[in-house]
């Protein structure tokens, strides 16, 4: 089977450097992301006039699927195709025909990858933000149910004021806010799309970068 970089090769790589550059079996999880950011870029090809209002309604409707088996558990990964993009073009091609590789276009896998982990970070930071929220608030009530409860505080490992319970407990708190600002700080760095960055830098093509919110709304 030919790569998608494989254009100036006569054979095959070796399969240990297959095995060693291939990403399928962790990238598969970005699907989501990858799903939703290619429907996007359909939109997007379907603006700048490079598909027509029925290819880009064609190629929607096969992302559509690919999602539908992704979600059921019944797509089928092939890793030979190496990554996650690779997988979900392949088979949309299978599943809707050559106006499937239109998608392609603009576009590569580096800007791909950069955008499903961007969404992923946000994602895993808003879970996480949740979480957080929920041991603080879980610090916070039981900080007020020992306010009567003292203990020694310490510095460089030895006992030094007197302090309560509940101080210590509040302490861990402020920390996680903290912690808090800069998961925040980290999900306002990734909140922005890379789809349009195309190899290297940028298209030819009249295409005008896809924006995040764009992105989120894809249904």
């Amino acid at each position: 089977m030919t790569k998608t970089w494989g254009g100036r090769f006569s054979q095959g790589a070796d399969p240990a450097a297959e095995r060693f550059t291939g990403s399928l079996a962790f990238d598969q999880r970005l699907w989501p992301q990858d799903v939703a950011g290619s429907i996007a870029w359909a939109r997007a090809l379907a603006r700048a006039r490079l598909l027509s209002d029925a290819e880009r309604d064609a190629i929607v409707k096969g992302l559509e699927a690919v999602r539908a088996e992704l979600e059921a558990g019944t797509f089928p990964f092939r890793p030979e195709l190496e990554d996650i993009h690779t997988n979900v073009e392949r088979r949309l091609v299978e599943l809707v025909g050559e106006i499937g590789g239109k998608l392609h276009t603009g576009r590569s896998r580096n800007d791909q990858i950069a955008l499903d982990e961007r969404m992923y970070l946000k994602d895993a930071i808003v879970r996480a933000r949740e979480g957080l929220r929920a041991v603080q608030a879980a610090l916070v009530a039981r900080a007020g149910e020992t306010t009567d409860a003292p203990m020694p505080g310490y510095t460089h490992l030895q006992r030094a004021q007197p302090i309560l319970f509940a101080h210590h407990l509040l302490a861990h708190a402020f920390a996680l806010s903290r912690d808090f600002g800069r998961m925040m700080a980290a999900h306002r760095a990734a909140d922005v799309s890379a789809l349009g960055a195309a190899a290297l830098a940028g298209t030819s093509l009249p295409l005008d970068p896809v924006a995040f919110d764009e992105i989120w709304s894809a249904p």
